[in-house]
Formats: structure tokens, C-alpha cells, sequence
């Protein structure tokens, strides 16, 4: 039997992963809206490296040719790609922190360290993807669609996925989208935990430095994220948006076209991008995790 300790203790899991998941939620939409526009750049550069010389270029002839809303096209799979990834994200993270605190035999997940922030940050990562791949595949297609001389919607690409290539077509990138998000939310979770360490001034606590310190935390971690993975991205993009090739085949063509510096086609802007949707998804993700604690 458990004891009434235990039983406290499996609440107080299962509340904390509520709160994790309804906050994630909340920062992924939040991280969705302030960066999509960029998002799109990223990946019409990414693919496209031929018809856009920069990323400037682009953003001036999509906005041209199709308006704000070829800007924000693909916002509908992205929203589900973000809410879900982030929503899974938040959620594993709480509990892989407390699966490692209790490994390194730190009593409470507030005192780790940012270097064990980051270890729970990759484990957390592992399951995010499983829901990402999927959705960031139509997202890209989607965004990419005038390019490709296509005219389609969420619904037809899944159709068109299904049809040509089964279940196992949704996971087209995989391997890219794991090669990108396990180290590249170690650098995200250690660059903000790091961040929070340094901001927070004596005899002050990490939850409590304030909206623009937590901003500027998560610009640092979002810009640690993109940096450090970014030729894993170009290469799930290609292979997404083409619906072929492998990951070594895909990039061996993208360092062969444009050199090594293809791998890293689009960077400024999303580090731009990711400085104003990083900041934006740990200010609302802090901020919904305090205002549940509090009604719970």
C-alpha cells in the first residue's frame, strides 16, 4: 500500500504535469504568432536558395506577391506543430527534471543546476518530436507552395502525404528533426537556466526577476537553440518540402550546391525571429505556470 506521503507526492505529479501542459500550451501559441512571419523566410530561403539571394529579398517579394497572409502561410499546422511540441515539451521537461534531480540526488528541482536543466531539457526533447515531425512537414510544404507551383491546403497535403507514402510519409525528416532537437534544447533549457542564474540578484529567486528579464532569458536560449543546430534544420527542410533523400544524401546536395555556407542560409533571420518568439514563450509560459499554482 501507499503511504499517505506518496500519495501527496502522486498529486502533486500529476497537478505540476496539468500546469506544465496548460502553459506549454499557452507559450506555444504565444512563440507561433510572434515569429511566424520569419518562420516563413527561414524556410523559403532555406529551400529555395536560387530564387531568394537573401533573406531580406525574400521577405520583400513574399510579402509583395502574396500579402500578410503568405507570411503567415502554414500558420494553422504551425499553431499545431507549436501547441503540441511545446505543450509535450513543457510537460516531459517537469517531469524528466525530476527524474534527474532524483538521479544526481538534488532534493528539489529548484536548486539544479543549468547543466541539469539542459541534460532534462534533451531527454524532454525525445518525446516533443514524435508530434513535431509530422506537423512541421506540412508547415513546410505549405510554405513553400507558390514556389513549387502548387496550390493546397492542410488538408490536401495530408492527403497527398497519405496517398503517396502511407503513415510512415508524416515522419519524412525524422532523423534531422531528433538531430536537431535533442542537443538543440540542451543549449535552449542550459542558455535560459544560465541566463535566470546570472540575472537573478541576491537573495532573489529565479521565478522572480521580472518579464523582461525572463524575455531576455529565452531570446538568449532561443538564439542558443538555432545557432548551435541550425545545418540539421536546413537539411529537414530540404528533405520535407522534396519528400526525398535521406539526411547524409541531403546534405552532401546542400554542401555541394552552396558550400558550407548553405548550411547556414537564413540564420539572421531566425535568430531574429527566434530573439522575439523565444522571449514571448517563456513570458507566457512562466507567467500561465504562476497564475495556475496560484488557482490550484
Amino acid at each position: 500500500m501507499h503511504s499517505g506521503n506518496e500519495k501527496k507526492n502522486d498529486k502533486n505529479h500529476v497537478k505540476d504535469g496539468i500546469i506544465d501542459l496548460f502553459a506549454g500550451t499557452c507559450g506555444g501559441i504565444a512563440n507561433v504568432y510572434a515569429g511566424q512571419p520569419l518562420d516563413t523566410v527561414k524556410v523559403k530561403v532555406q529551400t529555395f536558395p536560387h530564387l531568394y539571394s537573401n533573406w531580406r529579398v525574400c521577405l520583400k517579394d513574399t510579402y509583395k506577391l502574396d500579402g500578410i497572409r503568405g507570411l503567415y502561410a502554414g500558420t494553422l499546422p504551425a499553431l499545431a506543430a507549436n501547441i503540441a511540441e511545446n505543450a509535450i515539451l513543457f510537460t516531459a521537461y517537469g517531469y524528466c527534471q525530476k527524474t534527474v534531480a532524483k538521479v544526481s540526488g538534488t532534493r528539489d528541482v529548484a536548486e539544479m543546476s543549468p547543466v541539469q536543466n539542459a541534460i532534462s531539457g534533451s531527454f524532454a526533447a525525445v518525446f516533443a518530436a514524435m508530434v513535431l515531425c509530422p506537423t512541421e512537414l506540412v508547415k513546410c510544404r505549405l510554405q513553400a507552395a507558390r514556389e513549387m507551383k502548387l496550390k493546397c491546403t492542410p488538408f490536401s497535403v495530408c492527403r497527398d502525404i497519405a496517398a503517396e507514402k502511407g503513415i510512415r510519409g508524416f515522419f519524412t525528416g525524422m532523423t534531422p528533426t531528433l538531430a536537431r532537437e535533442v542537443p538543440g534544447y540542451f543549449f535552449f533549457f542550459g542558455a535560459y537556466e544560465t541566463s535566470r542564474y546570472l540575472l537573478t540578484k541576491e537573495g532573489q529567486k529565479k521565478d522572480d526577476i521580472g518579464l523582461f528579464r525572463t524575455g531576455l532569458s529565452g531570446s538568449i536560449g532561443g538564439m542558443a537553440l538555432w545557432t548551435s543546430i541550425y545545418p540539421a534544420d536546413v537539411v529537414k527542410s530540404r528533405m520535407q518540402v522534396s519528400g526525398n533523400g535521406t539526411f547524409m544524401s541531403t546534405l552532401k546536395d546542400v554542401v555541394k550546391e552552396n558550400g558550407i555556407r548553405g548550411l547556414y542560409k537564413g540564420l539572421l533571420p531566425t535568430n531574429i525571429r527566434s530573439m522575439l518568439a523565444s522571449g514571448c514563450l517563456f513570458i507566457t509560459y512562466e507567467e500561465s505556470r504562476k497564475f495556475m499554482h496560484m488557482i490550484f
